[in-house]
């Protein structure tokens, strides 16, 4: 759970920081460093789904 929390922290630091370089705005950076995690962990949850079914289908050819 330490590994997940540093990496939240991690990846809201980094949009932020990215978002308020090119924009300048506080505002804009929190809001795409709160938005853009979010969505990216819903996406990355369907991806894992997704992979794993990939996955146990290659391993039935397999057996």
């Amino acid at each position: 759970m330490t590994k997940t929390l540093t990496f939240a922290i991690l990846h809201f630091g980094v949009a932020f920081t990215i978002t308020y370089l090119l924009t300048g705005s506080v505002v804009i950076g929190g809001a795409v460093a709160l938005v853009e995690p979010a969505i990216n962990t819903v996406v990355f949850y369907f991806h894992e789904k997704i992979w794993k079914r990939i996955e146990d289908r290659s391993e039935s050819v397999l057996a």
